[in-house]
């Protein structure tokens, strides 16, 4: 940290540069990194509302074959405070569902069981997601 705002300090006025930093702690950041004249914008990405996750695991299994049943509205009602990065977590661990089941296709139960894999491994403290 205190390399990064000694670093920031010394910048002298080289043209078109520009420093882009990211967080998923913003509530972590030290005050110094924040004060005026450090960072221009400050812009903040808020957790996908519903429609925001449909459209996110839409992504996300754009390149799998999932089965005609699965509703991914269903889908994203389910996943309730979970980030782009957690569906993307959801939707790998369905894939892995189907093919430890020699399946071609993901259904809507292999969603449903990788969502609570992924919530119980946060409940344990294996991995670092927090779902609502």
């Amino acid at each position: 940290m205190m390399q990064l705002l000694s670093e920031m300090d010394g910048f002298e006025d080289r043209g078109d540069i520009r420093i882009i930093a990211a967080t998923n702690r913003f509530d972590m950041l030290d005050r110094a990194i924040l004060r005026p004249g450090r960072f221009d914008r400050l812009i903040e990405v808020p957790e996908p509302d519903e429609a925001g996750r449909e459209q996110i695991f839409r992504i996300h299994t754009r390149s799998m074959s999932v089965d005609d049943n699965v509703d991914f509205g269903r889908l994203a009602a389910m996943a309730e405070g979970a980030s782009g990065a957690d569906i993307k977590a959801v939707c790998t661990e369905a894939g892995m569902f189907a093919i430890r089941d020699d399946r071609t296709e993901v259904r809507m139960s292999d969603f449903r069981e990788a969502y609570e894999k992924i919530q119980t491994e946060d409940e344990d403290g294996d991995v670092s997601r927090t779902f609502a």
